[in-house]
């Protein structure tokens, strides 16, 4: 069967992307790396001692940056619907994180403490229709937030992947309504065409 013209162009994007050899050449699991380490650079989230939970974690390339940043002190508690290879100082838990079995193996992971960081690079699987993948992907964003809500400790942070579209403007402002401060960052990492930018907030009201 012959790839679609929109496929072939990304397989060419990604093979000569720089960021994915990099990742290659720096035993990273994903290009995608690359973006929280330079949030983290600019907005100084995740330190030594954090307690990180990692919401769409699967391969693991954001798992893998933060548990070093965390160090032994720290944890990092990582979940996807998808299968993930284990990571030193990571505690893995798949399954969907709105179900009640697997919210519930999360909060245990967490051990009655709350989550310094929530980082969310989750993205729904495109069916090519700009709408109904903005509306998917805005709908995991949303739950990413609520995720955070529920587990963040007051003055924690919270990183999701959104992508600009219906809903876009909404959502940033239901994130204002929690945090005391929300920027918008788009990491060099991140492709110039496309539409992702993270939010990055921090001081949460608790």
């Amino acid at each position: 069967m012959a790839r679609s013209k929109t496929s072939k162009q990304w397989m060419d994007e990604h093979v000569n992307d720089p960021y994915v050899k990099k990742a290659q050449i720096d035993g990273y699991r994903s290009r995608a790396s690359y973006k929280l380490l330079e949030i983290n650079e600019k907005d100084k989230l995740i330190r030594p001692g954090h307690t990180v939970m990692d919401l769409g974690s699967a391969p693991g390339g954001w798992s893998q940056i933060v548990a070093p940043m965390v160090g032994e002190s720290g944890r990092v508690i990582a979940s996807d619907i998808l299968p993930m290879d284990g990571i030193t100082g990571v505690t893995f838990i798949q399954g969907d994180f709105t179900d009640e079995a697997v919210y519930e193996q999360i909060l245990q992971a967490l051990d009655d403490a709350q989550a310094d960081v929530v980082i969310s690079d989750m993205s729904p699987n495109h069916s090519g229709v700009k709408t109904t993948d903005q509306y998917a992907s805005m709908y995991l964003v949303e739950l990413a937030l609520d995720m955070a809500r529920n587990v963040l400790k007051p003055g924690g942070s919270f990183v999701a992947k959104v992508f600009q579209g219906v809903g876009y403007e909404d959502y940033v402002k239901d994130v204002r309504s929690s945090f005391e401060k929300v920027l918008v960052r788009k990491p060099s990492a991140s492709r110039p065409r496309s539409r992702e930018v993270y939010i990055v907030a921090k001081g949460f009201k608790g």
